[in-house]
C-alpha cells in the first residue's frame, strides 16, 4: 500500500447501494487512493457480499487495495485484500491464519501507542489512530492527538492511518506529523462537488 509519504484511504459510507457504484467509480477515477474500506453494519454477510462485489470489482481495476472491516470472515469469502480489525473484532494472528500472510491487516488502536506496539507485535500491517477530529460517520469515544501520530512515526516503520472528521482543511497537520495514510469518508461523499473534486482536491493536499 505504501508508495508516497502520505495516501487517501477512503472509507464507504454505510449505505453502498443505489448509486454509490458510479460515486466509487468517480472518485476512483479521480486522482490516486492506496484503499477502500467496505464497512457496512446491520447487513448479514450474504447481503454484504453481495453489495461489495462491485465495489471490489470497480477497486480492483483501479489497483485500489480493497479492506473489509470488521468481519475476517466476509474477508475471506470475497478474497478481499484484506480486513481492518476493531479492538473488539478479533485477533490480528487467528485473521493472518484464515486470510494468508499477503492480506493486509490493520488495528484501530483509538489514541494508544501501547495497543498500536501490542498489534505491530502481533503481525499487523498498519495501525489506525483516531478519532483526530468531531465526525459525523461514527459516535466517538476516543479522540487522538497529535503526539501520539509523531512519536509513533518516530519510533517505527509500521505505517499509520490517521481516521476521523478529517477534511481538506484540517488534514495538513496530520499528514506533516507522520501519518502515511489518511482516512476520509463523509469529507468525499458529501462534498458539495460530488467525490471525485474531492478526491483531487485531498491528492493536491496530499503532492
Amino acid at each position: 500500500m505504501k508508495e508516497f509519504p502520505c495516501q487517501l484511504y477512503l472509507i464507504s459510507p454505510l449505505e453502498v447501494g443505489g448509486d454509490f457504484p458510479v460515486q466509487l467509480e468517480a472518485a476512483l477515477s479521480a486522482g490516486p487512493v492506496a484503499a477502500f474500506q467496505f464497512r457496512v453494519k446491520d447487513v448479514d454477510q450474504h447481503e454484504a457480499a453481495a453489495l461489495a462485489e462491485p465495489l471490489q470489482a470497480i477497486c480492483a481495476a483501479h489497483d485500489v487495495a480493497f479492506i473489509v472491516n470488521d468481519s475476517v470472515a466476509l474477508a475471506k469469502r470475497l478474497k478481499a485484500d484484506g480486513v481492518h480489525l476493531g479492538q473488539g473484532d478479533g485477533d490480528v494472528s487467528e485473521a493472518r491464519e484464515l486470510l494468508g500472510r499477503d492480506a493486509q491487516i490493520g488495528v484501530t488502536c483509538h489514541n494508544s501507542r501501547h495497543l498500536a506496539m501490542e498489534a505491530a507485535e502481533a503481525g499487523a500491517d498498519y495501525v489506525a489512530f483516531g478519532a483526530f477530529y468531531p465526525t459525523q460517520t461514527k459516535s466517538v469515544e476516543h479522540m487522538a492527538d497529535l503526539d501520539t501520530l509523531q512519536k509513533w512515526s518516530l519510533v517505527t516503520e509500521v505505517p499509520c492511518v490517521a481516521i476521523g472528521g478529517i477534511t481538506v482543511d484540517n488534514a495538513k497537520p496530520l499528514i506533516d506529523g507522520g501519518a502515511d495514510f489518511i482516512a476520509v469518508s463523509n469529507a468525499v461523499w458529501t462534498h458539495p462537488q460530488g467525490p471525485a473534486e474531492a478526491v483531487k482536491a485531498f491528492n493536491a493536499l496530499l503532492a
